[in-house]
């Protein structure tokens, strides 16, 4: 399947900052708009707004190419809700065949998306009187079925919780088929509630702050012992690890306890089967600077090197090959990702530039909002140290989204650059009404300087609209937040698309 990007200049329209812009295909707007969404509001679009868009969008695309994105979105871009949404949406426009209910059952990929997946579901087909879930989607319910068989008790346990939508209602909706005597038993354990406490980090410092203890220090003693245990036992999750470092350090565990953190994070394969999203590292890095804790250093060093790891597999740009990479820090890229997070799209798009700078032999970068400023940075110095170097120059170069300028220093200087890079929410504009525009600039860049250049625009937020044209003029479109958005980049380069990466999922035949 292809898809028509390339449209004459009527598909012109207004972005959200009244500048001129480009429509995208439908195809490459659900994508953009997937991708980036985190379900809450951004800076121009509530989250009501997105999910409405995202519905439309998917009765205007091919059942199948929602298919895929659903897949793609979870196995590559590592996101979860969102995929559901689709799954749900796609089961509401699509029937005669198995398509949801296999899609339904390859997404599903821990245990708690059973029971998100149809409380969406409940909430999206909503009745007043209607029982709760009466009308569940046939193949929503074969889906959920199969998905059953793929946990045990351990991972119904850990999100079995007193919810809208518990695992008894999803099991008494889909009447999953048990594949052994031992999964049986399992379903009848959730049946009559009676699932195994599961031995999480969450439960075993619970019991803590449940006991009496004749001193504060006998408490912050068990704190202490209970971590180091945890740590010992490899049954704390990684990101539970991420997310706990603070914590871990505040407790004060011993140097044996510190080097197996130290050594899980580094850990290149701890680090692909996590599967985080870059921005986790510098969620975690932003917790610890500045404070002043025994072993501090160790686990920043070792954060490091997490990162690092999780960049093994991009693709960077040889010695001969001329990059720019400018970051947007405009007022709009500051709105967080996601409701309670204090990681911003800014933070994202610095964390992927760094990435992709530290895999490239021959880079400048920068940061742009009223004016452009080159940053010298080593890409040989940590990913994490860079970005919150750039982090530090917060209002230095002001916050309108001026990228133009970017073009226009190089058209200043002659220089010429083999590709360029921006990672932004696109919402570009000429904040001193000059009339200028990045799409002018791009013109009289390849024109005049260097007509064998390439501009890739990676979008962070997905409004649904490109300063340029894309796919003409050698402009191409990326989106989203993970490590991944540059296995696109790597498509675009082979000669591909944005869309080359969804395209070349294979689904299971739907027929029957």
């Amino acid at each position: 399947m292809k898809f028509n990007f390339i449209k004459a200049d009527n598909n012109q329209v207004k972005n959200h900052e009244g500048e001129v812009a480009y429509k995208t295909s439908a195809e490459l707007e659900l994508y953009t708009s997937v991708v980036t969404a985190s379900l809450s509001n951004n800076f121009y679009e509530s989250a009501d707004d997105r999910l409405k868009r995202i519905i439309r969008l998917i009765g205007e695309v091919s059942p199948h190419f929602v298919a895929k994105l659903a897949i793609y979105t979870r196995e590559n871009m590592h996101l979860r809700s969102v995929p559901l949404v689709l799954l749900a949406e796609l089961s509401k426009v699509h029937f005669g065949d198995s398509l949801v209910s296999k899609t339904t059952s390859r997404v599903i990929q821990r245990a708690d998306e059973i029971t998100e997946l149809l409380a969406y579901y409940q909430l999206a087909n909503s009745r007043e009187g209607e029982k709760k879930l009466n009308k569940l989607s046939k193949q929503i319910q074969k889906g959920v079925a199969v998905a059953f068989n793929k946990f045990d008790e351990y991972q119904f346990a850990k999100y079995n919780r007193k919810t809208e939508v518990t695992f008894k209602d999803a099991l008494f909706l889909t009447h999953p088929k048990a594949i052994s005597s031992e999964q049986q038993a399992l379903f009848d354990k959730i049946v009559t509630d009676d699932l195994e406490v599961p031995y999480t980090w969450e439960v075993e410092l619970s019991k803590i702050v449940q006991t009496q203890f004749a001193s504060e220090e006998g408490r912050k003693a068990a704190v202490t012992q209970k971590w180091e245990e945890l740590i010992a036992s490899n049954r704390l999750g990684y990101m539970a690890l991420l997310r706990n470092l603070r914590n871990i350090l505040q407790a004060e565990v011993g140097a044996e306890a510190i080097e197996k953190v130290a050594s899980r994070l580094a850990d290149p394969h701890e680090v692909r089967r996590s599967k985080q999203l870059p921005f986790r590292f510098l969620a975690a890095y932003n917790e610890l600077r500045g404070l002043k804790l025994n072993y501090l250093s160790v686990i920043i060093d070792a954060l490091e090197e997490a990162i690092m790891s999780s960049a093994a597999n991009i693709v960077g740009f040889d010695l001969q090959t001329r990059v720019l990479i400018a970051a947007d820090v405009s007022g709009s890229m500051y709105t967080p990702v996601g409701g309670r997070s204090k990681i911003r799209c800014y933070d994202v798009g610095l964390t992927l530039s760094m990435l992709l700078a530290a895999k490239s032999k021959n880079v400048v970068t920068g940061i742009f909002g009223d004016r452009w400023q080159e940053v010298s940075l080593s890409t040989r110095g940590g990913i994490l140290s860079n970005v919150q170097e750039l982090n530090r120059m917060e209002g230095q170069v002001g916050y309108s989204t001026n990228a133009y300028r970017v073009i226009d220093a190089m058209i200043a200087e002659g220089r010429v650059m083999d590709k360029v890079l921006f990672f932004t929410d696109l919402q570009l504009w000429d904040s001193r009404a000059g009339g200028s525009s990045l799409k002018a600039s791009w013109t009289k860049y390849k024109r005049e300087v260097a007509p064998q250049a390439k501009l890739y625009l990676f979008d962070l937020v997905g409004y649904g609209n490109t300063p340029l044209s894309v796919e003409r003029d050698d402009v191409f479109l990326l989106a989203g937040w993970s490590d991944k958005v540059f296995d696109i980049l790597s498509a675009i380069e082979a000669g591909g698309n944005a869309l080359t990466e969804i395209e070349q999922i294979t689904l299971t035949s739907a027929a029957g």
